[in-house]
């Protein structure tokens, strides 16, 4: 089984040798394949109410050897109302021993950078159903 940021760093590499090579069709069908993974196991509503965000060329074009996802995280007050919001990257790089690393950037109110990590790194770390591979 493939997890999810092994799943999405292999079509992102898959789509960079696609470029080289001009298959536009595959080029394509990754992307695709992305999008679906993004809306399947990716973070959104509960707070996420923007969902998380995947710019999929800007990642085959920089060559980066990281992930960045870009999400809002909807702040509620003591009394339960929303009271504002905060933009926040999610940059995730690869580690020899544990797989991934991953940072938080953007403003900690309410601690909210820990709960951030702590949903991207459990949605990483998902195992890809056969059929979103």
């Amino acid at each position: 089984m493939m997890k999810v940021y092994q799943a999405i760093a292999s079509k992102i590499e898959a789509m960079r040798n696609c470029n080289k090579s001009g298959n536009g069709e595959w080029f394509t069908r990754h992307h695709d394949a992305i999008d679906n993974i993004m809306r399947e196991y990716m973070p959104r509503g509960s707070g996420f109410d923007c969902g998380t965000q995947f710019d999929v060329c800007e990642h085959v074009d920089n060559g980066r050897d990281e992930l960045r996802f870009e999400t809002e995280f909807h702040h509620m007050n003591e009394t339960g109302m929303y009271d504002g919001w905060t933009s926040h990257k999610v940059i995730v790089r690869p580690s020899l021993s544990h797989g991934f690393t991953l940072r938080v950037t953007g403003r900690d109110r309410n601690g909210i950078k820990d709960c951030i990590a702590d949903t991207f790194y459990n949605a990483l770390r998902a195992e890809l159903a056969e059929s979103s591979q």
